[in-house]
C-alpha cells in the first residue's frame, strides 16, 4: 500500500492490537474502524503498524442510508453477523393459519412474525454455507456444482418474497431459462 493512500469507508484492516476491522467513517485526523471483537475505535490516519487487507478509495458517502447498507454488506460479506431483516407492515401482527383436510382436526395459528423469523434464518444460514464454500479447499467444479444447488434452494424460497418490506432482501433464484 501506498504510505500516503488515505484509505475510505468499507476497507478492510487487521490491527496489531484491535484485530480485524472495518472502517466506516473518516475525520480530519482519524479513521472511525468499527472492530469485529472491540467495537469502535478511532485510529490516526497516519498509522501505519496495521496490515490493510483490502483497500477502498476515499470516497463521499452521500447519505446516511448509503452508507449504512454499505457496511451491512461489508459485515454480512466477512463475518457470520446478520442484519436486520423487516417484516412487511401488512404482515405484522397477522396470523398464519394452517388448515388440515380433514374436518376432525383442528387448525393450527401461528404468528406470521415468528413463521417470518424462521425464513430468516433459513436464508442466513443458506448465506453462511455458502460463504464456506466459497472460501474451501473443494475445486472450482465443485463450488460451481454446490452453488448451483444454492441458486435453487433460493429459487425454491421466493414464495416466501411477499413477507419481506423490502425487495433488496429477497431471495432471488436462477434468472431467466
Amino acid at each position: 500500500m501506498d504510505t500516503n493512500e488515505i484509505l475510505g469507508v468499507g476497507s478492510r484492516v487487521n490491527h496489531p492490537a484491535n484485530g480485524i476491522g472495518v472502517i466506516v467513517g473518516l475525520d480530519p485526523a482519524a479513521y472511525k474502524v468499527v472492530f469485529i471483537e472491540h467495537g469502535l475505535k478511532s485510529v490516526g490516519r497516519h498509522y501505519k503498524a496495521w496490515e490493510v487487507i483490502e483497500a477502498i478509495p476515499e470516497e463521499e458517502i452521500s447519505s446516511f442510508n448509503k452508507f449504512e447498507h454499505s457496511l451491512i454488506k461489508i459485515l454480512a460479506k466477512w463475518t457470520d453477523i446478520t442484519e436486520e431483516v423487516h417484516l412487511g407492515s401488512k404482515w405484522i401482527d397477522g396470523i398464519m393459519i394452517l388448515k388440515p383436510g380433514s374436518t376432525d382436526l383442528k387448525p393450527k395459528e401461528i404468528p406470521i412474525e415468528a413463521f417470518f423469523h424462521k425464513i430468516v434464518m433459513v436464508r442466513d444460514r443458506i448465506r453462511v454455507m455458502e460463504q464456506r464454500i466459497n472460501s474451501s479447499d473443494l475445486n472450482d467444479e465443485e463450488k460451481i456444482n454446490l452453488q448451483q444447488y444454492i441458486t435453487r434452494i433460493y429459487g425454491s424460497l421466493t414464495t416466501f418474497n411477499v413477507l419481506f418490506r423490502d425487495k433488496e432482501d429477497y431471495f432471488v433464484g436462477e434468472k431467466g431459462a
